[in-house]
């Protein structure tokens, strides 16, 4: 007894729930809110602060964030995990520091 089976059918329903659980993941607004760049502004905004004490965490490492060219950019990820740990001032100087300087800062440090 042979069983033929529907090639066509049965590919187009693979392809269709492959799509159904890739899409989220392609949307831009689904994975990339927590990497999303921020600006000084939208840190304040965001931890509801004045930029004065942003500007303060800045100047002293005490906060994670990036330089782009001449501008400061903060991940809201590294925020979010500098909230929960502010004084985990390894994790502020690792983003701005080479691993070589934070291991010389951490060794002349002790």
């Amino acid at each position: 007894m042979k069983i033929e089976i529907d090639d066509t059918k049965l590919i187009e329903n693979i392809a269709g729930k492959v799509i159904e659980h890739i899409k989220p993941l392609l949307n831009e607004d689904n994975g990339s809110k927590d990497n999303k760049l921020m600006t000084v502004d939208e840190v304040a905004a965001y931890l509801r602060v004045k930029k004065s004490y942003i500007y303060e965490k800045i100047h002293v490492n005490g906060i994670p964030y990036h330089k782009v060219g001449k501008f400061l950019r903060f991940r809201k990820n590294e925020i979010d995990i500098w909230i929960r740990n502010p004084y985990a001032s390894t994790l502020a100087k690792s983003c701005n520091l080479g691993r070589k300087e934070v291991l010389e800062k951490e060794a002349t440090s002790k």
